[in-house]
């Protein structure tokens, strides 16, 4: 596991550069999955354009004004703020700090701060310079939806962050009781959370500007397929804990490593370590790998986690340091799964994305493809369960089965109500 990047380079190169200690891999993960699919959602919504069935909206914009107070002291304080904290986190000692501490706390470096404020009102100001007129002047432009993918994939990141932490905020309730301080971790974030919240601030957005929902969410349908297993990539290398319950047909060693085992091995070692599974779930299954698929290495159907991040389990031989924790007894990695999940499912989504005709139906099946996927991985993920109508289920549980009977809901309904052709399918 690289809980940040400097274990890559290190390992990969053997290169140790402090600074790379800031560098988070699931975030470094989150940040290119946002990267790629604001690329993917750009050519998506200028295909629909040349389609015809998203247009353009003329706006009103006053050009030529030199910059105001106002603007340049926005852009100081942003600078100052990305100065003092980003910067000062790259000047201090990667190895003797906490990024998420002092991202949180007063620290910080003033000079990296007011030198970075004043290059951005510079910035500004000059920006503002080179477009001033004798007289200024109000003129009409048209603005297509994809012009406005950073807009678009800035509410995205803000309102689905937002979400994922409230949502697992609430999921974790009693863990946030003992350390609220915890909301501010990058660590513990539920995708349904983020995705629900970033959907209600999207429709907002569409509406405003004049964006038709329903092909919206369309082109939105495989971005945020390939967003979950891009993302899911994050969780896989960091070591997060979004792992799956314990598969007792193989065993770990204090080194790290994996080998078959029996159930005998299993609860052996669960007496052996009673201070770790005193506060750990011993659900497990007892799952060897299949004949068939006899060409997989053994850490595809369990892994004991080395260096995750979280640093849970107990120590490994031979670590000094941090992040020298692995799991006594191997679990099943399933945000492995899930990243070979959602990148076929986005493939899939991606090739029939043409054949629909009826806004909102591409969007339907999305709903139902999502909701499987999680619905059944849930089965032997680790996760708080809830009562819920006398059940013992997840939170993923019951919003992967609402978006499942929901997307079965809004295909028919679409069909139904559609006034085209009956068949609403593409001929190819």
């Amino acid at each position: 596991m690289y809980p940040n990047l400097y274990y890559v380079f290190k390992d990969f190169f053997g290169i140790e550069w402090n600074f790379l200690h800031f560098v988070n891999s699931f975030g470094f993960f989150v940040a290119l999955a946002f990267i790629i699919c604001s690329i993917v959602l750009a050519r998506e919504l200028r295909r629909k354009g040349k389609e015809g069935v998203l247009g353009p909206v003329e706006e009103k914009v006053e050009v030529g004004k030199p910059a105001t107070a106002g603007e340049l002291a926005v852009n100081f304080v942003l600078g100052f703020v990305l100065g003092y904290k980003i910067i000062g986190l790259f000047l201090a000692n990667g190895s003797a700090i906490n990024p998420q501490e002092y991202i949180f706390s007063s620290q910080g470096n003033w000079l990296a701060g007011i030198a970075l404020g004043l290059v951005f009102a510079f910035v500004k100001w000059r920006e503002k310079n080179k477009q001033k007129l004798a007289k200024p002047e109000t003129r009409t432009i048209r603005v297509w939806p994809h012009d406005r993918v950073g807009e678009i994939t800035m509410i995205a990141i803000i309102f689905g962050l937002l979400g994922a932490k409230l949502f697992d905020t609430f999921e974790n309730w009693d863990s946030f009781i003992k350390d609220p301080a915890s909301i501010f971790s990058m660590s513990g974030l539920t995708f349904y959370g983020g995705l629900i919240c970033a959907g209600i601030a999207l429709w907002w957005y569409t509406r405003k500007h004049q964006i038709p929902f329903p092909h919206f969410l369309d082109v939105m349908a495989p971005v945020m397929m390939l967003a979950y297993g891009l993302g899911r990539i994050g969780c896989q290398v960091s070591g997060d804990g979004d792992w799956g319950i314990y598969n007792a047909a193989f065993k770990t060693s204090g080194a790290g490593g994996i080998a078959p085992a029996t159930i005998n091995d299993f609860q052996t070692t669960v007496t052996q370590q009673t201070g770790f599974f005193a506060h750990n779930s011993t659900h497990h299954a007892f799952f060897p790998k299949p004949g068939f698929l006899s060409f997989l290495p053994d850490w595809f159907f369990a892994y004991d986690f080395p260096h995750n991040v979280n640093e849970t389990g107990v120590p490994l031989s031979n670590c000094v340091g941090k992040y020298c924790n692995h799991l006594p007894v191997p679990v099943f990695p399933t945000s492995l799964y899930e990243i070979i999940m959602g990148l076929l499912l986005f493939g899939l989504l991606w090739a029939i994305r043409k054949r629909f005709k009826i806004p909102g139906m591409l969007f339907g099946v999305y709903l139902i493809l999502n909701g499987l996927e999680r619905f059944f991985i849930e089965k032997i993920r680790v996760n708080v369960k809830m009562d819920f109508l006398g059940m013992q289920i997840t939170q993923a549980e019951l919003i992967s089965f609402l978006m499942i009977i929901g997307g079965i809901v809004m295909m028919v309904l679409l069909k139904r109500g559609y006034k085209g052709k009956d068949s609403f399918l593409k001929t190819s």
